[in-house]
């Protein structure tokens, strides 16, 4: 803002210099044309009454030739302002020629009298067969002392409008900061504490309604968090009863099926409330053992006989929500044992990042759906069996773990077939 106003003040002051130095041109050449010029038809009205102009003397005074030095500067903006002059007062002459003569170094009164720098201006002017006419006029000094009050002017108003404008940019800029920072560093799981309310009005209105807006941003997730408790508790509650109830059915294979469904169904219901939970977790940050924590997920999964292979990693310290993350590791290896009938796991610490790879051998995924794939409910495997293509939200909850942790996750096909999950998280965090 500040560079801007100072930009339309130099446009402003140059436009300005500009036109009081044409100005400033325009009334030098005037003051050293008109007087000339009427000087030049009265003594020729007073010689056609008589009146003979000396060639030694005078004003105006009757040379043979031009009287003005071939070395002196010439000004033929004069020659052609004078002829306009003289055309006007009806006085048709030939050539205008102009000199100007320095000052001398010893100036008399006359000399000082003749401008303000002692400079004095020769004019001749050519009557054809009649001779010249020799005029001395004073010469106006130059402009510089135009261009430093210009420039003095300009200074004092930069100094004046600037320091009005960076005080107003800092009052409109130090609210307005506070509340950028406070917007992205919005915590939902965290209560909000009002921003103070300063500045211009408003400044003061935005930030109140702000304020406001947060209330009721956190106001509605309590009561989502509330909905979800109660929607949770009034679905398992039915579940329950029917695992009760179907171990009276007689057909052992019917009971079975019915498990695996209430089974299913519970888990559905388990990963449907932690994707919708996964913006306010309940879950502290802790400093856990990452290589610990993923060799206990592998753990899991040998003990009900999965082929998990994972390479032994040096122990390594990070603060994250380890019943999250650990979920997130257990559904990549859940999708690689589905369609892979194994999975090869792999932890990879850097300077600054971590990566958690989940590889397999399985058919691997269309490289324009692998983007695909994260979306909430999307399944490759049309059948709408759920043993072999489940409800598609195993990947959508994996990245909203990882991206809540601050981390990455990715997918790319392997080299010779197969899969591989990568999960990238911040060391420092």
């Amino acid at each position: 803002m500040a560079l801007l106003v100072a930009i339309a003040l130099f446009l402003a002051q140059a436009i300005n210099f500009t036109l009081v130095l044409r100005d400033r041109a325009n009334f030098r050449l005037a003051q050293a044309t008109r007087p000339v010029a009427t000087r030049i038809v009265d003594a020729l009205e007073r010689e056609q009454a008589g009146r003979t102009l000396s060639p030694d003397r005078g004003r105006v005074r009757r040379v043979a030739a031009n009287p003005i030095p071939s070395d002196l500067p010439r000004h033929p903006e004069v020659s052609s302002e004078l002829r306009e002059q003289l055309s006007e007062l009806g006085l048709r002459v030939g050539r205008i020629d102009t000199g100007l003569q320095p000052a001398p170094l010893h100036p008399d009164e006359r000399d000082l009298r003749l401008g303000r720098d002692g400079q004095s201006l020769l004019i001749a002017v050519e009557q054809p067969g009649r001779g010249w006419l020799s005029v001395v006029a004073p010469w106006p000094g130059g402009g510089g002392y135009i261009f430093w009050r210009l420039f003095a002017q300009t200074l004092i108003l930069y100094i004046v409008m600037l320091a009005a404008v960076l005080w107003i940019a800092r009052r409109i800029s130090r609210p307005l900061r506070a509340l950028a920072s406070a917007a992205h560093d919005f915590d939902p799981s965290v209560s909000p504490t009002p921003i103070v309310e300063h500045g211009p009005s408003d400044v003061r209105a935005v930030t109140a309604a702000f304020n406001g807006l947060r209330l009721r941003v956190t106001a509605m997730l309590d009561e989502k968090d509330r909905m979800l408790g109660a929607i949770g508790h009034d679905l398992r509650t039915p579940l329950a009863a029917l695992r009760v109830r179907i171990e009276s059915v007689e057909d052992e294979q019917d009971r079975a099926r019915m498990v695996d469904t209430i089974a299913e169904m519970n888990r559905t219901l388990d990963d449907i409330l932690s994707l919708a939970r996964l913006g306010r977790p309940s879950e502290p940050v802790t400093e856990v053992d990452l290589a610990a924590l993923v060799d206990a997920v592998v753990e899991d999964f040998r003990d009900l006989g999965a082929d998990v292979n994972f390479e032994e990693a040096e122990r390594l310290r990070i603060r994250l929500r380890p019943s999250l993350i650990r979920r997130a590791i257990r559904n990549l290896i859940e999708n690689a044992i589905k369609y892979a009938d194994g999975a090869e796991v792999t932890l990879r610490p850097g300077p600054e990042l971590i990566v958690i790879s989940v590889a397999d051998r399985g058919p691997g995924i269309p490289a324009e759906r692998l983007a695909d794939v994260f979306a909430p409910f999307t399944r490759l495997e049309t059948s709408r069996n759920r043993d072999t293509g489940g409800i598609g939200l195993g990947l959508a909850l994996a990245r909203a773990i990882v991206e809540e942790a601050g981390g990455q996750i990715a997918l790319s096909n392997r080299d010779g077939g197969g899969l591989c999950a990568e999960i990238t998280l911040p060391r420092g965090r």
